[in-house]
């Protein structure tokens, strides 16, 4: 159940969120304007999300970047049980197209340690892989967020923790209030991308990327 409290002045109080993969700059923009985030650990899990997808900015335009899980034969899975499928080397080609993308930006020199262990390192649970890879972004985001997870499902959550769980989606239209533009590598070739994966603003803007998804 999660806990009533009152939100502080000026800031969000409490959002609510669904573990994601390299979650957009909206998702951590969310975070960093929270004063408490909630994880959703006890829903189902839902195909074709941010739950196990990504979207950063390659040479040809933009690129979406697939972790594929466990078929369950249809029936429904709480997203902490889903299982990284071991019969695609989905490592191998997700930094190998990270690296392809971002290679030429300011800063992947600099944080390309910091994310390539995560895919040579053997994960089990989508759960474990995306909420390791995003402690890591919040440390280099600099954002210490007070994070706790859900102890059950609720359709509608209690006045005051906003709820966020189905806005940041991928077939959702971007709202330009959340997406600070920065500089981008192709953004001459392509226009402005905004509300890309994390790591888009990571490699881009380095130490301001905070500056980005602050209030």
């Amino acid at each position: 159940m999660l806990q009533h409290q009152k939100p502080p002045l000026g800031g969000w109080g409490q959002v609510c969120l669904t573990l994601a993969y390299l979650a957009p700059v909206e998702y951590y923009s969310a975070i960093a304007k929270a004063e408490t985030v909630f994880l959703e650990y006890c829903e189902y899990y839902v195909k074709q999300t941010y739950r196990n997808r990504c979207h950063i900015a390659a040479a040809n335009g933009p690129m979406a970047l697939s972790i594929p899980v466990e078929k369950t034969g249809g029936e429904r899975i709480l997203i902490r049980d889903v299982r990284i499928s071991k019969h695609k080397d989905w490592q191998q080609h997700h930094w190998r197209s990270i690296e392809s993308a971002y290679n030429s930006t300011p800063f992947f020199e600099y944080y390309k340690d910091d994310f390539h262990p995560f895919y040579e390192k053997k994960w089990t649970f989508l759960w474990d892989f995306n909420l390791e890879i995003q402690a890591k972004v919040l440390e280099l985001l600099d954002v210490e967020p007070n994070i706790q997870l859900t102890t059950e499902f609720k359709t509608t959550l209690i006045e005051n923790i906003l709820d966020l769980r189905d806005s940041i989606h991928p077939k959702k239209e971007n709202q330009p209030e959340n997406c600070k533009p920065y500089y981008q590598v192709f953004e001459q070739r392509f226009g402005f991308q905004p509300n890309l994966s994390i790591i888009d603003l990571l490699f881009n803007m380095g130490n301001e990327a905070k500056l980005i998804i602050s209030p």
